[in-house]
């Protein structure tokens, strides 16, 4: 693994894992406000991906 991957990581990834888990214990109806933000974030990348056009075909045949 790269340095910049490792700050990504520790940055990050390893962060938002952290306040999810916490996020989901506090919620009292079973993880329900944890899987909504989960769901937000992931929307909000695949936006930003497609925004970005790293689906296109060309891009991903280039890459």
């Amino acid at each position: 693994m790269s340095f910049p991957s490792i700050i990504f990581w520790a940055i990050f990834v390893i962060p938002l894992v952290v306040f999810l888990i916490w996020v989901m214990k506090q919620d009292k109806r079973k993880g329900a406000t944890g899987l909504i933000i989960l769901a937000i974030l992931v929307f909000g990348v695949i936006f930003y991906m497609y925004l970005n056009h790293m689906f296109d075909q060309e891009t991903l045949m280039t890459k």
